[in-house]
């Protein structure tokens, strides 16, 4: 393996703002191709972009506990037993989360250390243009809480500053690349709520919430379901939007929203 290779890797994952998890040969006992330091990276769709652990049976036998560690964030040592078929199945009944039993001759054992790496998540924030004080004050909760947040709106008036803001009249929210561990708070105070729901409706994201009253709510999406947006998107939208701490002001109005975003972020 090219040792400047593998940073190069990771630089490109980052910039692209992949997912991945480096999982790394830590110990080894017994008979086995890989060797401590033999490090694999394996990209969030499950591919072994770069590396190898000692072979086809480790690499491929890694990949599931490699998504697993990335759905959950928390790093794991797995004990890896490179063993006979009989061994193999015996090793399997006892289903122990952190061991793997691959059959092959080698009769070795491999601890492998996989550290996930997850892109940071989104607070993505769709507003109508001009002065909105919750819009505003979403900009520094969602930055407090260690999120990226894109504020997407034609005209923006805001102290607090975003990590990007997309001008949606020149780009058009169609053309947004939306991700699936997104949280999107719709702000645009019904004048464009059918075209944003709608556009929307065509992603998977972890969150979509909507601030209005309980009237345009219904006003919404009676008019989106006749548009064919499924029924399934619609009852996942968050409506009306935020925990109820019976919130009056803008700014409690804003920590309600906040707090249900950190709730649904942290339901695994």
């Amino acid at each position: 393996m090219n040792n400047w290779e593998f940073p190069q890797v990771i630089s490109d994952l980052v910039k692209k703002e992949e997912s991945f998890v480096v999982a790394t040969v830590v110990r080894v006992s017994g008979s086995s191709l890989g060797k401590p330091g033999f490090k694999e990276v394996i990209s969030g769709k499950g591919e072994v972009v770069y590396g190898t652990l000692g072979g086809a049976c480790p690499d491929s036998a890694i990949v599931d506990k490699a998504k697993e560690v990335l759905r959950t964030g928390n790093a794991m040592t797995v004990k890896v037993f490179l063993e006979e078929a009989k061994d193999t199945l015996v090793g399997m009944a006892q289903n122990k989360d952190d061991e793997i039993h691959v059959e092959t001759n080698c009769g070795g054992i491999m601890d492998i250390y996989l550290e996930p790496y997850k892109r940071n998540e989104r607070l993505v924030l769709v507003g109508q243009g001009g002065r909105d004080e919750i819009e505003d004050n979403l900009v520094s909760l969602g930055k407090s809480i260690g999120m990226t947040v894109v504020v997407i709106d034609p005209n923006p008036m805001l102290n607090s500053k975003p990590d990007l803001i997309v001008d949606s009249v020149n780009s058009p929210l169609s053309e947004f690349d939306f991700h699936d561990d997104d949280f999107v708070v719709v702000l645009t105070k019904g004048t464009r709520d059918l075209q944003v729901l709608e556009s929307i409706s065509r992603h998977r994201m972890k969150y979509v919430g909507l601030l209005a009253s309980k009237k345009r709510i219904k006003t919404d999406f009676d008019a989106l379901e006749t548009r064919g947006v499924s029924k399934e998107f619609l009852s996942s939208i968050h409506a009306p939007i935020g925990i109820d701490i019976g919130a009056i002001t803008p700014s409690e109005i804003s920590v309600s929203i906040i707090s249900e975003v950190v709730s649904c972020r942290r339901k695994e």
